[in-house]
């Protein structure tokens, strides 16, 4: 008996390894040092902080990942798993320098988790972050063959003087909703009941356009790391930032404003995607069962004071993202009182 016969193929590791060496190489930032292969990935950091404050954040894909893989779309998932750690550390106004992954899975298929390697690595490339090293996990037994799992770790730098937190934000200052590219990676536990108590295929369509489905619904989240940079490089006075995941925006916009505060949406400021009109009828599925699960078409939020409101829409704009001015802060008139307001929460 031998490592192979129970079920770990140690060379298709190897040769795995290999075949995305050019990925992962492409996604090289100057302050690297070596390549992939050995124990740890050896990064410097850049030069001109004055005092740098790493930002870290791990994340998956959720069970988007049993949709994908029944579908046999696994590029994706690999932006997804990307996004999902990059928007969260990009909130305290950081620029993300590398990005770790772990794959688990029953036994290795080349070409599906290739295809995820890839997604991971164009994930990087947009988000200018080195994919610095990752592992992958044979566990026969544990894992059904033909299924994996993945798990991402990013590390992120800024400048102490310059970390967004939320402290300075006061009533008057606006929130600017930036657009998402779908359901992005949270609430498909859900979105997979209603799936499967309706029965879809691949040619299954939605909307008056009649849009597939499962494409929409597979998507890749919104990377908004190269944004953030652009607004720091506009010198926008940014007070506060949040990543809409799980818990949509009345569970995260909360995150990044002070205690004694809170936001008013205005929800007729931005047209809600058609896909949450079918998930809500055909899953029977509530207004405030959907607005305190997914992201309404709203992926991200940035904190601004009024004057500056238009110049960013704009320059999200400029940037390929749609952008509305959603709400105001206010301040609360005591503890118990909601921190947002104006949606059916």
């Amino acid at each position: 008996m031998d490592y192979k016969s129970a079920g770990v193929n140690v060379e298709a590791g190897r040769d795995f390894v290999s075949g995305i060496k050019t990925f992962v190489d492409c996604t090289s930032r100057p302050e690297v040092i070596g390549g992939i292969g050995g124990f740890g990935g050896l990064m410097r950091l850049p030069k001109g902080l004055e005092n740098p404050v790493l930002v870290s954040g791990t994340d998956g894909v959720g069970t988007k990942l049993e949709l994908a893989q029944d579908f046999s779309s696994h590029y994706g998932v690999g932006i997804d798993l990307v996004a999902m750690c990059v928007n969260d550390v990009i909130t305290s106004g950081a620029e993300p320098l590398f990005f770790l992954d772990y794959i688990a899975t029953g036994k290795l298929g080349p070409h599906a988790l290739t295809e995820v390697v890839k997604g991971i690595a164009e994930g990087c490339k947009e988000s200018k972050c080195s994919l610095l090293g990752g592992e992958t996990a044979e566990m026969p037994g544990f894992y059904p063959n033909g299924r994996y799992d993945l798990a991402g770790f990013c590390v992120a730098v800024v400048d102490e003087q310059e970390i967004i937190d939320g402290t300075t934000i006061e009533p008057g200052d606006h929130i600017i909703g930036v657009e998402s590219s779908g359901l992005h990676s949270n609430g498909f536990s859900l979105i997979r009941k209603v799936l499967s108590k309706i029965g879809v295929n691949r040619e299954t369509a939605f909307g008056a356009e009649q849009k597939p489905l499962i494409d929409y619904l597979l998507r890749p989240t919104s990377l908004y790391a190269q944004l953030v940079q652009e607004l720091k490089k506009a010198k926008v006075s940014v007070k506060g930032m949040a990543h809409i995941t799980g818990g949509g925006l009345p569970e995260n916009l909360p995150r990044c404003f002070p205690e004694g505060l809170r936001a008013s949406i205005n929800k007729t400021h931005w047209e809600v995607p058609e896909i949450y009109k079918w998930l809500r009828e055909e899953g029977k599925i509530s207004e405030r069962v959907l607005w305190n699960t997914f992201n309404l078409g709203v992926g991200f939020c940035v904190v601004v004071p009024p004057q500056e409101s238009k110049h960013v829409i704009d320059i999200c704009f400029s940037n390929g993202f749609g952008a509305w001015d959603i709400g105001t802060i206010e301040k609360q008139s005591d503890d118990s009182e909601s921190r947002l307001v104006g949606l059916p929460i």
